[in-house]
């Protein structure tokens, strides 16, 4: 967090102020990331990003939101981690930067 931007820390700090709910990572989680590893969707050292998606795929999460634009917020990558997913029975997961949120909760109003 410590390369975040302040209002992203901030932001963070106050969200963690109200308890959310905390995933631990499974044998189940470490297992749907090498499934996600072994289709080539990330290179392997980019584990820790495969499980953020496990965790969130087996925690149920409706929707994850990242800054993550590299591996995680991209259309293609959603697909073939969705795609793992469905073939291994688990639930479909999608994945939005906070400004699509943003916008999201905007359109609402």
């Amino acid at each position: 967090m410590k390369y975040a931007p302040a209002q992203v820390q901030e932001f963070f700090e106050a969200f963690c102020d109200k308890k959310p709910e905390l995933l631990t990572p499974t044998t189940e989680a470490f297992e749907l990331m090498e499934q996600y590893s072994q289709r080539g969707i990330l290179k392997p050292r980019f584990h820790t990003d495969m499980l953020h998606i496990a965790l969130a795929t087996l925690g149920n999460v409706d929707v994850l939101v990242s800054w993550n634009f590299k591996h995680l917020v991209r259309f293609d990558k959603i697909r073939l981690f969705n795609a793992v997913n469905m073939e291994l029975g688990y639930r479909t997961i999608q994945i939005f930067s906070p400004r699509e949120v943003t916008r999201l909760e905007k359109d609402e109003d």
